[in-house]
Formats: C-alpha cells, sequence, structure tokens
C-alpha cells in the first residue's frame, strides 16, 4: 500500500458515521484540491471497507460515486447511518 493510499484512509477513517465527505474534501485535507481522482482510485484499494468507513466519501455533486462492494451496498449502509439518499443523490442538510 503507498504512503498516499495510506494518508488517505487515515484521513476516512475519521469520518464520522452519519457524516459523508466529498472525494474533494479528502483532497483538500491532504493539501491538493486537485487529488480527488487520486483519492478515488485509493479507495479502492482499500482492504477493510466497512472498517474504514470509504462508503461516506461521496461525489461533491452529491451523487454516491463508486464502491467497491456495489453501489446497492453504499446506499444501504448510508441509509442505515441516517443519511438522507434520493434517486442515488444525498440529500444535504440545511444548517440553522
Amino acid at each position: 500500500m503507498t504512503e498516499f493510499t495510506k494518508k488517505v484512509l487515515a484521513i476516512v477513517k475519521e469520518i464520522p458515521k452519519g457524516k459523508v465527505m466529498t472525494y474533494q474534501e479528502v483532497a483538500i485535507k491532504l493539501g491538493n484540491k486537485n487529488l480527488a481522482r487520486a483519492v478515488g482510485q485509493a479507495l479502492k484499494r482499500n482492504p477493510y471497507p466497512i472498517i474504514i468507513p470509504c462508503h461516506r466519501v461521496i461525489r461533491s455533486d452529491g451523487k454516491i460515486g463508486g464502491y467497491s462492494l456495489g453501489a446497492k451496498k453504499k446506499i444501504e449502509l448510508l441509509r442505515k447511518e441516517g443519511i438522507l439518499i434520493v434517486r442515488d443523490k444525498v440529500i444535504f442538510k440545511q444548517n440553522g
């Protein structure tokens, strides 16, 4: 496993249950917003997809994006955590 993948997985491991981050937000935490696609590629190599919750990483447009265990499983896991999904898109809650 590369150092980059280890860094991505360390960030993703800290996403709390019931919350999501975008691939770009993970990239920004790594110091370069242009690494969003590389983040996605690193998540494909996640050896523990439930323990390291890569299902909590979604696309910037709210679409769920890919998942090694399949999109249906990703949606199921997110819904179990209280994330609202309509037509394969995360509905972000408004603050206030």
